[in-house]
């Protein structure tokens, strides 16, 4: 949920966040990522990797796999994660309020073709502003004009795979 090239505008606080976040690949090396919106800016609609805010006293490690359970409804163990394979620290307005977020980014793999997506362990405000999934090949995201968070994740990701 990043955004390049936003100027904090005079005067605005940030609120200063950790995050988890976590590049789940499918067997064809594709990313899911999540469709949203802000609810203070409707018409501002993008993708985004799987992931959110460590509560307190969480590790990052395990704020990922709290994450991936609650936005996709998949379960994995800590260990089945790699990682972190990327760390970033980004600024961003969300729902009237702006952020400095440390981020850590994980890899995990989907286990098998008979996991279903599921939006069970959204939260109100994910309900809200998340309409939808797709799986995302590096080439469909470096190509793309819609906005995508990161913006560097089809060259993270390419890197990653090509390692």
């Amino acid at each position: 949920m990043s955004e390049r090239n936003v100027t904090r505008p005079p005067g605005v606080a940030a609120r200063s966040r950790r995050a988890a976040r976590v590049l789940l690949l499918d067997g064809c090396d594709r990313v899911l990522m999540l469709h949203g919106r802000d609810p203070h800016r409707p018409d501002h609609l993008y993708w985004f990797t799987v992931g959110g805010g460590l509560d307190d006293g969480e590790s990052y490690r395990d704020a990922a796999v709290r994450e991936l359970r609650e936005e996709t409804g998949l379960g994995l163990a800590a260990d089945d994660l790699t990682g972190p394979v990327w760390r970033e620290v980004t600024e961003f307005p969300f729902a009237g309020e702006w952020y400095v977020q440390e981020q850590e980014f994980f890899l995990a793999r989907v286990p098998g073709s008979d996991w279903t997506f599921s939006r069970a362990g959204f939260d109100d405000i994910e309900s809200a502003y998340i309409d939808g999934f797709a799986w995302w090949s590096v080439d469909e995201l470096a190509a793309t004009t819609e906005r995508c968070y990161p913006t560097e994740l089809a060259d993270v990701l390419r890197e990653i795979l090509e390692a």
